[in-house]
Formats: structure tokens, sequence, C-alpha cells
């Protein structure tokens, strides 16, 4: 390590330190806490350690006023999941005033022609609708498209059974049923493709598990984009084995307890933002040259998760295998794509579900992380549109270039 990441890693344990002591103040649970961020942070360059605090916050602020990510909203609506939630999610139609376009609707013999093929994206853990802002926008107005908010993230509401005193962990299963109802309400009948981040990959999943003849019906085409088809808890989020024993033992009990105080966990989180700015950095990214307005845009989609959310959501993900569900997408066209250095859910996880897919074409991106349809959007939108134009959905003409780069310019 260079002198350089050396004292960086010392100032991040020295900050992890200090979080772990507002944390003690809190409680055992505290304690926890701020000793998994002091493990995770030593290993850990963060620049922005080194600025001052005041220019940390001013910096933050001009990127949130300019950035326009995540800005792109279309025709909203609502769903009702089986168990009372609802749904958010939004529509982007295809542009029928330029016949260039994408496929017009017509009326044949006063019948209407058949339904476009829908792309419905889901997202990840922790994130919201926009985080496939690149690929929305290069897509829009090309095919029609369903973006949504899976429970207790984004505009969607807290799952039912998620509150009150006895609060019950999220599972995949669930978020398959709320997938179904999305598709009822927003795309009720055609074709569809069906695109999943991580979480959402996991979605989609459990989606064809619950419903294989919905899916030999109409489902014309899946991608699934950093995510994983099970063995979860053998991933070591590039921390020593020992090191994540120890967390994964203690984690689980520690986001119940931290879970059930959410207002002081969220005022630490605040007090601690440039540390888990930085942890946030490193298990999304891998390239240096991201923009830093698209490294905060993740930010502020992780921030805005309330504690309480990633302590139900987590256990699912131990408990997920659909290794033997995704042999209903065998018959579709597949994309299996992700970044060579993920550290939250490994390119060979998607290796593993392209061997349980014979004919799924294998994307392994160069120096990308989690977020890779964020990291590297032209490599995923262009995979993304060459599936869509293998099902004759759209064209391989996607607009790619004016939303295919997040380097910085210059």
């Amino acid at each position: 390590m260079s002198e350089s990441s050396t004292g960086d890693a010392v100032v991040a344990a020295a900050a992890a330190a200090s979080a772990t002591g507002t944390w003690r103040r809190a409680g055992i649970a505290g304690v926890a806490i701020g000793a998994v961020a002091a493990g995770a942070a030593a290993g850990v360059a963060i620049e922005r350690l080194t600025v001052g605090r005041g220019i940390r916050k001013k910096a933050r602020l001009a990127l949130d006023a300019t950035g326009p990510y995540g800005a792109l909203r279309g025709t909203p609506g609502k769903a009702l999941a089986d168990d009372g939630t609802t749904l958010y999610y939004e529509v982007d139609e295809v542009d029928e005033a330029d016949p260039d376009r994408g496929p017009r609707r017509r009326r044949l013999f006063g019948r209407r022609a058949p339904a476009p093929v829908t792309v419905v994206f889901s997202h990840g853990y922790c994130l919201n609708q926009d985080s496939w802002h690149f690929q929305r926008a290069a897509l829009r107005g090309l095919v029609r498209t369903v973006h949504w908010d899976q429970r207790s993230h984004g505009r969607s509401g807290r799952g039912a059974a998620q509150q009150g005193p006895d609060r019950e962990p999220v599972s995949i299963e669930q978020l398959g049923r709320d997938l179904k109802a999305v598709i009822d309400a927003a795309a009720p009948d055609g074709p569809l493709v069906l695109a999943g981040h991580s979480m959402g990959g996991m979605t989609v999943m459990a989606f064809g598990e619950q419903y294989p003849e919905l899916v030999r019906d109409r489902v014309v085409g899946a991608a699934f984009v950093g995510t994983s088809s099970g063995r979860l808890g053998e991933v070591s989020y590039g921390l020593p084995v020992a090191g994540v024993a120890a967390v994964r033992r203690v984690l689980p009990g520690v986001l119940r307890a931290l879970g059930s105080q959410t207002e002081l966990v969220e005022r630490g989180r605040r007090a601690t933002a440039d540390l888990f700015a930085g942890l946030i950095k490193r298990y999304s990214f891998s390239s240096r040259d991201v923009d830093p307005a698209v490294a905060r845009f993740a930010e502020r989609m992780i921030e805005s998760t309330p504690i309480d959310v990633v302590a139900e959501f987590y256990p699912a993900f131990d408990e997920h295998d659909k290794a033997l569900a995704l042999a209903v997408f065998r018959e579709v066209p597949v994309l299996a794509l992700a970044g060579d250095r993920d550290l939250v859910t490994p390119s060979s996880h998607s290796e593993a579900i392209a061997d349980l897919l014979p004919d799924a074409e294998l994307v392994i991106v160069p120096d990308a992380g989690h977020l890779v349809m964020l990291e590297h959007p032209e490599v995923v939108t262009d995979r993304l549109a060459d599936l869509l134009a293998r099902v004759g959905a759209g064209s391989t003409a996607a607009n790619v270039g004016p939303y295919g780069s997040t380097a910085p310019p210059g």
C-alpha cells in the first residue's frame, strides 16, 4: 500500500473510531456497527476525509444542484401488492410522433393491434428506479418501458408486514409477487422483457419461479445485471476471511437493533456522511474516473434508504436460492452481465447464471463494480439494445452516445 493510501486508510479508521465513540453512547448495537465500519474502512482510501468539512458539504450541495441524474420522469401509476402495499411505477411510451423511432399501435378493422413489447426494469437493494437512468434515457421513446420502485424504496409504500412492533423481514418471493402486481397494472398484455439489477434480478427469478406459465406465454427476453441465483452467504465483500466471518455473525443482530432506533441511527449516518460516502463508492464502483456527480447520485439513492428498511431486507439474501428457477428462462434470449470487480455480487455469480442458461450471452465488463449500469452505461445499454433487437423490441440504434460515459469531462 502506498504512503498516500496508508495515510488515507489511517484517516478513515480514525473517523470510524470517532463514529464508534458516538455509537457507544447509543448502546451495544452502536459499538458493534462502529467496529464493523472501522474494519471495513481500514482498507479504503477516502480522499474526501482530507478536505475540510465545509468544503465537502458545499461540494455535495453543488453536485446535488447540477447533477441531471435521476431527473427523468414518466407517466405515473400505482399497483397494489397482494398484501395491500402500494407500489409506484412510471411508464415511458413509444414516441408515436416519429415513425422512425418505434412501432405504432394502429387499429386494424376496428380492433387494436397487438400490444408492443414492454421492458420492465427492476432495481436493486437500497436503490430506486432512477438507478437505470442511462438506460432509460437511451431507450426513451424507442421502446415501451416500465420503471418501478420496490416496496419500501423510492416512492413505493412500506410493506404492510414491515410496520408495527412485529415487523417481519421481506422475502424475495414477496418481491416476485410485487413484480407480478406491477405487470398486471402497467403491462397487462403483450410481450415482456424483464431486466433486473442485483436484488431486481433476484426479483425476476422469483417471479419466474412463481409464474412459469406467464413467463412461457409472455416473456420474450430477460437481462440479469450484477445479480445472483444464490450462495450469497459465500461472498467475502473484499474483506479477509476472518473479518467477513465476524461481520456475518454480528450484522443481522446489529441491523435488527439499529432498525428499532431509526432516528438515532439516521443522525449517526449524517454525522459520519464522509466515511459512508467512501464505503458506498468502494462497493459501487471500480474505475477511478467516475463522474463525481454520478458517484454522488448513487450516494443519494443509498442514503435515502432508512436503516430499518436495510434491516428488513438483509436476511433475504442469505436465504436466496433460485438456481432451479432459472430453468423457466431457457427458451428465451437472456443477457447475464456483471462488472469484473463487483464486490457485492461477484462476476462468478453471473457466470453461474450463464452456466445454468447455456444460450445466454455472458458479458463481464472490465474495471466495473456493482453499479455497472451507472459506471459503464455504454456497455450495459449496448448489450441491452442488442437483446431488444433480437426479440424484435427495438432498434439497435438506441441512443447510446449522449448517455454512454460517466467519466468527467476533460
